[in-house]
């Protein structure tokens, strides 16, 4: 393809066919987590492809706030390959993604989760329900909040979406969100499904801190 024809990589301006240039797609790679599946005995079982810092905290920063939701698709790509070759890739799984306000979606355009979802279903096949879960209050922002005031702060901002409204799933739900940190969001997500008698398998995510395991600890006990 002529270079002409080319889009600049998000995060480094050089030219590319693909989402990413093969430099960044390179360090991007770098991320990833030799064991995904490390924190799936934690309170709320989490899947997670790569440790959120350097090219894929980036990465993601620019599918959020740069307006380049294309990025979506070869993220969810490496997280669904990762899933499916995983012993925890079950059939009879209904794929939720963690929804936003929808003044905050209305705001961005897209909600990054949701994206994902969409191409994490297409390549694992899971069926997908994009409105299982409704988020129902605005919350301010959870960054420099302790573990105990975002479990206050998210504290009934979730509610059952029209979809499971309409029809409960026949499984359990699989969450997917674009990042997980201390769990709080993804916790009070999963009580809302388990109050409705839904029950949840675990969450699958682009990435984790690199000390989530040690938070999870911290939790349980």
């Amino acid at each position: 393809m002529s270079v002409f024809l080319q889009a600049s990589c998000p995060l480094c301006q050089r030219a590319t066919s693909s989402e990413f240039c093969q430099y960044c797609d390179r360090q991007l790679q770098s991320c990833q987590l030799p064991n995904p599946s490390q924190f799936w005995q934690c309170e709320l079982p989490v899947f997670a492809w790569g440790v959120y810092g350097g090219a894929i905290k980036r990465a993601i920063a620019a599918l959020k706030y740069d307006n380049q939701p294309q990025l979506a698709r070869p993220l969810s790509q490496w997280l669904a390959e990762a899933w499916l070759k995983s012993s925890l890739s079950i059939p009879h799984l209904t794929v939720v993604p963690i929804p936003m306000y929808a003044k905050k979606q209305q705001q961005r355009g897209y909600n990054q989760a949701d994206l994902l979802a969409q191409y994490f279903c297409d390549y694992t096949k899971l069926p997908l329900q994009q409105l299982g879960l409704e988020r129902v209050r605005e919350t301010e922002a959870l960054f420099g909040l302790s573990a105990s005031g975002r479990e206050q702060t998210l504290m009934d901002c979730f509610a059952l979406g029209k979809g499971f409204k309409r029809r409960r799933p026949t499984g359990s739900v699989l969450l997917l969100d674009d990042i997980y940190t201390t769990g709080a969001t993804a916790r009070a997500a999963a009580e809302t499904l388990k109050q409705q008698g839904i029950k949840v398998y675990g969450l699958v995510a682009i990435a984790t801190p690199p000390r989530t395991r040690q938070a999870e600890s911290k939790n349980k006990n």
